[in-house]
């Protein structure tokens, strides 16, 4: 396990998943073993949403694309890049036609494995700043691949009171767990805060979007996305691909405790 600490913040990382990020001591993120999901975060990548009733198949330019729930990607395991004292980078690196083996079959997939036509790396970078904590994401690849991005961190709550607000919007807790795996959509917003004991400020860059997911009530994803998938039916989720425009890309969360 890899630990950041710099000023009043400790942040700790194990195999390129945040585990912990604490400030004055007051922990912000869902813990491993906790009701609720089974993991703090990761990444969604090179598809959003499900596939199942579409076979398991997603259209693309070139060759088969054979994608489960939310992609590939959380099947590879991140390699540490580099550790220095207020960062770390980590790094997935995939090449076209391998196939990978779903760790949702036999029990929760039909799919058994999983393969893109198309060449990637996916870097992720963890920078503690002064007053925040700033998760950046590098994808590179083949010129003109589509792809559709987002990031699925999970917040510590504390109360039932808990509200998710925006410039024009707010959210409670209940709301959330009621709209399900479906999880409700925060369209083209790049700031929100999540009220609860404190008041953590999340921002991001290039995604546009995003989406809250509760399944209990003592946490909630807060996850920024490049394209919300219940805006379409399953075998048209390639209309929300986003392409390479040369052979890079980048996005960026950052976590704020305000008050």
């Amino acid at each position: 396990m890899e630990r950041i600490t710099y000023k009043n913040q400790i942040v700790d990382i194990e195999g390129g998943e945040l585990r912990s990020y604490q400030v004055d001591g007051y922990e912000l993120m869902h813990q491993i073993g906790s009701p609720g999901w089974a993991h703090t975060d990761t990444e969604m990548f090179p598809i959003l949403g499900p596939t199942d009733k579409a076979g398991f198949r997603v259209h693309v330019p070139r060759g088969n694309a054979i994608l489960d729930q939310h992609g590939l990607l959380r099947e590879l395991s991140y390699a540490l890049e580099k550790k220095e004292d207020t960062r770390a980078s980590y790094l997935k690196t995939y090449t076209a036609g391998t196939l990978v083996s779903n760790s949702k079959f036999p029990d929760k997939s039909t799919a058994q494995r999983l393969i893109w036509p198309y060449s990637f790396e996916f870097k992720k970078t963890f920078r503690v700043t002064p007053t925040s904590l700033q998760i950046g994401f590098e994808v590179s690849g083949q010129r003109d691949m589509p792809f559709m991005i987002g990031y699925h961190p999970a917040f510590k709550l504390r109360t039932p009171h808990a509200r998710i607000k925006t410039a024009s919007a707010s959210y409670g807790i209940q709301e959330i767990m009621d709209a399900g795996n479906r999880a409700i959509e925060v369209p083209q917003t790049e700031e929100l805060f999540l009220e609860d004991e404190h008041s953590i400020r999340i921002r991001s860059k290039g995604f546009g979007h995003f989406m809250l997911w509760a399944p209990t009530e003592n946490m909630i994803c807060v996850e920024p996305i490049s394209f919300y998938p219940y805006t379409v039916d399953q075998v048209s989720l390639h209309e929300g691909f986003m392409y390479l425009e040369n052979t890079e890309a980048m996005f960026q969360i950052e976590i704020e405790l305000i008050s």
